[in-house]
């Protein structure tokens, strides 16, 4: 475990009375609440563990990021918007440690209570909270907030809104969610929701609001300048509430932080080689150990910092779009993942630095074992044994090619699955009984990711045309794609999920039945699958660590069965190249690594 810098100075407020509801005593106000078990800081903590307490203020970074915007509302499911603006401008009632599985401590909430079995869940407000512009955060914002977010709000908002049966003021500064579904995860959820100013949208419809409404938040940066698919700069608001808490103590120690938009990823790199950036994360590592001995590299200019993790794999890969044939047979998606060979492609494009993903939790205590179920594994599996495809109960691994360019083995085992599910090789093109050819088209984002995903493609066209399969790549700048994406227009596309050490109700977003055919949803696949929901909500229901540990290895195993995606490498450390004056707690790292919140959030600049 990291350091922890402790104090009997401050101390998180406690609310003195205990409630009574129901048939039973609810939980005692405190100033933190875990998934499982106890938080890991006391109510005394004087900082987050992965913080720099004493980190300088001051200071200007600027990022990078490929495409365009034409919106700077993070809480609507219009327009394209910068994805730092919600992590940095608005908060909630508490905040995340990222040195725990999933624990929340206090931000606009002083303390939380929840009932016997998380039924209900309770903030009390801190009487100081304010927003951007001064006024206070008052409980009346509080319940507009999780209204308006939960029904006109973004998709990603409204799945937790269904699961409130009601929500109302039970004090002068509390607030109390009760839900309509056994959830122990939504007590948490709720304390991670976004707080807007209600004043600021009477007489307006929040849902189609224009890019000069910028919702006001209460975060520690406010929107100073913008123009629109250009740049956004944001400036650290001096009068910011919440300076002086512990939650924040050594965090958002920039002044000014400036997003720049670029038409693609070479030219953001080459900006960053000129110093026009301050920092880039690059992704391939056959790029980090090639491309990166530029010259302000070698005068020791940029560093360049590497950031290990605990956290599981994640998916990343190409995902197969099961609403159209033929990939809706999975004999065809497992030939498509018997021709693409993991092993050359690798070594080729990343210099076989990069493990491959095993499966969507691999690399953790959460992901499936190897060979068959077992135990309370199996035990949850059984009852879905017809639904199954073959491998989750007895054991699946992904193809392995033998690492040479033609990889005949997986090529012919692709043939014979495909001639199963009824295509033949006709004149060198692979046709199905009404002679129809095979055609794949896949989609990417003009991101940057989309010169290695092309470089991908590229490669395994050549495969597939050996089974007389034609693929093609189509780009598509970030409105374009957006569209096609929440359309679910494509056969193929890139994707990426990355995933916590607690799993919870996203899972239900990516994988549920209910969200296969919504526009946008997230479920690209359109993956309907009785024993992964099962799976879901027996996590969602554990009590115990060893339970939701078996829950997720057994959807672990329904979803690398599925063959939805074809897997590819995995981040298993983050690497940032940045100026040599910026600075973090390189010796107190989270167990989640580097994230989205990592860079900029508790970095600090040591220029003069």
């Amino acid at each position: 475990m990291t350091p922890v810098f402790f104090s009997s100075v401050l101390r998180a407020a406690a609310v003195s009375a205990t409630l009574w509801l129901g048939s039973g005593a609810s939980a005692e106000p405190s100033h933190a609440i875990a998934m499982y078990g106890d938080p890991a800081l006391p109510p005394d903590f004087v900082s987050l563990p992965y913080a720099n307490p004493n980190a300088p203020k001051g200071g200007r970074v600027v990022t990078g990021n490929v495409g365009g915007f034409d919106s700077l509302n993070a809480f609507i499911q219009k327009g394209e918007v910068p994805w730092q603006l919600r992590h940095l401008t608005h908060e909630a009632l508490m905040g995340r440690s990222y040195d725990e599985p999933f624990t929340l401590y206090g931000l606009l909430a002083e303390s939380v209570e929840t009932g016997p079995e998380r039924e209900w869940v309770e903030f009390t407000l801190r009487p100081e909270a304010r927003f951007s512009d001064g006024s206070p955060v008052t409980l009346e914002d509080v319940i507009w907030s999780y209204e308006t977010i939960g029904t006109q709000g973004h998709g990603r908002y409204r799945g937790f809104w269904q699961k409130v049966d009601r929500i109302e003021a039970t004090g002068p500064r509390s607030v109390r969610l009760t839900f309509n579904t056994v959830d122990r995860e939504l007590a948490l959820i709720a304390g991670m929701r976004p707080i807007l100013k209600k004043a600021q949208w009477e007489g307006k419809n929040f849902a189609d609001a224009p890019i000069e409404d910028i919702p006001i938040g209460s975060g520690p940066y406010v929107v100073s300048d913008y123009e629109v698919g250009r740049h956004v700069t944001l400036k650290r608001n001096p009068e910011y509430w919440g300076a002086a808490l512990p939650f924040r103590r050594g965090t958002h120690n920039f002044d000014e932080i400036r997003i720049e938009f670029y038409g693609d990823d070479t030219v953001l790199k080459e900006a960053f080689k000129a110093k026009a950036l301050s920092y880039v994360r690059e992704l391939n590592a056959e790029r980090w150990a090639t491309q990166y001995d530029f010259p302000a590299v070698q005068a020791g200019e940029i560093t360049l910092s590497e950031i290990p993790h605990s956290k599981p794999s994640g998916m990343t890969g190409f995902v197969f779009n099961t609403r159209r044939a033929p990939l809706d047979d999975w004999r065809v998606r497992d030939a498509l993942l018997h021709a693409f060979n993991f092993e050359f492609i690798n070594d080729t494009l990343t210099g076989g630095r990069q493990p491959r993903i095993t499966s969507y939790f691999s690399g953790s205590e959460l992901g499936m074992r190897d060979g068959p179920a077992t135990g309370r594994v199996r035990a949850l599996l059984e009852p879905f044994a017809d639904e199954l495809l073959p491998g989750a109960l007895d054991g699946y691994a992904l193809p392995r090619s033998d690492g040479t360019k033609r990889n005949r083995g997986n090529i012919r085992l692709a043939m014979s699955l495909l001639n199963e599910a009824g295509w033949q090789v006709v004149d060198g093109v692979l046709q199905n009984a009404d002679g129809q050819p095979f055609e794949l088209t896949v989609l990417l984002r003009q991101d940057g990711l989309v010169q290695q995903a092309q470089a991908y493609m590229q490669i395994y066209a050549q495969a597939l045309e050996r089974l007389g399969i034609a693929l093609s790549v189509e780009t598509a700048d970030s409105a374009q794609y957006a569209e096609r994406e929440r359309n679910f227009d494509f056969d193929m596309t890139f994707f990426r999920r990355a995933f916590s050490l607690s799993p919870g109700n996203e899972q239900s977003y990516y994988w549920g039945a209910a969200f296969a055919d919504q526009p946008g949803s997230r479920n690209l696949m359109g993956m309907r699958s009785e024993a992964a929901e099962a799976m879901i909500a027996e996590m969602l229901s554990a009590e115990s660590r060893e339970d939701f540990t078996a829950a997720v290895r057994a959807l672990d195993r329904v979803l690398i069965s599925g063959r939805y995606v074809i897997p590819i490498h995995q981040y298993a450390i983050g690497r940032i190249a940045h100026l040599s004056e910026l600075a973090y707690p390189s010796d107190r790292l989270p167990i989640y690594g580097d994230g989205i919140w990592f860079l900029p959030e508790v970095w600090w600049s040591e220029a003069e």
